[in-house]
């Protein structure tokens, strides 16, 4: 029987949207798939050794906030200067009280698991980013060679 495959793209560079590809893609990968995620645009922020994420409360209704705030606080106070900082800050004690990994640790393990890491090349291109930014180990691909593995993969997400 052939190894089952997960493609993941990683397309986004918050704190909050970094989590979903890291441990599906090690779950995946414990449980015996060949696994890759390919970051494209903002996604490519989660290759970079100094990692800078922050949450992005504001266009994400889904968002639990603390304190009933969903249901008092207004959308617009999102805007407000440091309210980005202040629920990084929030999500980052929150996570840490739970016991949650942290980016870097679940990267880590998803190296250790041999998920293959790979840059989109032409956006990497694009946005004049420095290869010496990455963590090691990275790939360098384009949208073809990620069709290729996509292909024949049993599934396919898209982060």
């Amino acid at each position: 029987m052939a190894q089952k495959k997960l493609a993941i793209i990683a397309t986004k560079g918050s704190l909050d949207w970094a989590y979903p590809p890291f441990i599906l893609a090690s779950t995946a990968s414990a449980l015996g798939y060949e696994t890759q995620i390919f970051f494209t645009f903002y996604g490519l922020q989660l290759l970079k050794k100094k990692l800078a994420l922050e949450v992005t409360p504001l266009g994400n209704p889904g968002m639990p906030m603390p304190m009933g705030m969903d249901k008092w606080f207004p959308v617009l106070g999102m805007t407000l200067p440091g309210m980005q900082g202040m629920m990084t800050a929030m999500m980052k004690k929150k996570m840490k009280d739970k016991g949650v990994a942290s980016i870097e640790t679940l990267r880590d393990l998803c190296q250790e698991a041999e998920v293959r890491l790979v840059a989109c090349q032409m956006t990497v291109d694009l946005f004049d980013m420095n290869p010496s930014d990455f963590i090691d180990g990275v790939e360098y691909a384009g949208a073809a060679s990620f069709f290729e593995f996509a292909g024949d993969s049993d599934i396919c997400l898209y982060i």
